[in-house]
């Protein structure tokens, strides 16, 4: 069992506060949108009035061929900013996955743990809304619920929602013992990336992987990059084609993406990544 390091004795508001002073961009005006991704799509994000206080990354044109998965996201410092980590959102949207972030393009202020369901309950509905231009186009018996540092404990909040269908917690971990509850009503496949030793949040996501309940699939790996990881290299770098090979593994059933994984011989295995999983078969 792993002790609890300095990350638990602060608050959640206490580590947005950091976060926000640490990786607050110096120009608060909205990006503007543009097609990228290293995926077989171009992908891009906008906005809908039906989900006003969310953004949504997408293939620029929905293919007409398969269904796109949806992922949500909870930013760190629990920020309204939807755009805040768009490399590895868009990374994984031109995949083909929908891709809800919280908060609007530019947004600033606070989200909640309500609104990653806000998101799921939104892509359900436009899948069946007549005239809606996601009509049929959306797999929603595969859905992700993914967030970095706050937001990650935001995916635990919402992590006991029956439709989800893998949870992914980035450089997170409970602050306080009082929420190890939130760790019983995980259902679903998880995994812990963190930035390794120097991530603030690293011994937390340690006793939260080793406090799982008995039998849940789960994986933990630690890539020496920090707290704030390389979300903000292009496709957000080695986190983005890591977590993109999670997702296409469990939402897509890819296998070539699952050999990354596990197995003798894994993709990660060797590597810089110090890996670990159970219950992975």
């Amino acid at each position: 069992m792993h002790r609890r390091r300095p990350l638990r004795g602060l608050t959640a508001l206490a580590l947005g506060v950091l976060m926000a002073l640490t990786l607050t961009p110096a120009a608060s005006a909205a990006p503007v949108s543009a097609a990228g991704g290293s995926g077989p799509y171009d992908a891009e994000y906008t906005t809908t009035w039906r989900l006003r206080d969310h953004t949504v990354y997408r293939p620029v044109v929905l293919p007409a061929d398969e269904k796109l998965p949806i992922v949500v996201w909870g930013n760190g410092a629990c920020r309204a900013d939807g755009t805040w980590f768009r490399n590895i959102l868009t990374e994984f949207a031109s995949h083909g996955f929908l891709v809800i972030a919280n908060g609007r393009p530019g947004g600033t202020g606070r989200t909640d743990p309500e609104m990653l369901t806000e998101a799921i309950d939104w892509a359900v509905a436009e899948n069946t809304r007549l005239f809606s231009e996601y009509r049929g186009r959306i797999d929603t018996g595969r859905i992700a619920v993914m967030g970095q540092s706050c937001g990650g404990l935001e995916a635990y909040e919402v992590a006991d929602d029956r439709r989800i269908t893998t949870t992914v917690l980035w450089n997170s971990g409970l602050l306080t013992d009082r929420d190890d509850h939130l760790l019983t009503r995980l259902h679903a496949p998880v995994a812990y990336f963190t930035g390794g030793p120097s991530d603030i949040a690293h011994p937390n996501a340690l006793d939260d992987y080793g406090k799982l309940p008995s039998g849940l699939p789960a994986f933990i790996g630690h890539l020496d990059v920090g707290h704030f990881g390389t979300f903000a290299e292009p496709n957000g770098g080695e986190y983005g084609r890591v977590g993109t090979a999670w997702l296409r593994w469990h939402l897509k059933g890819d296998q070539e993406a699952r050999a990354e994984f596990v197995g003798p011989d894994c993709g990660l295995c060797g590597t810089d990544w110090t890996i670990a999983h159970k219950n992975l078969s």
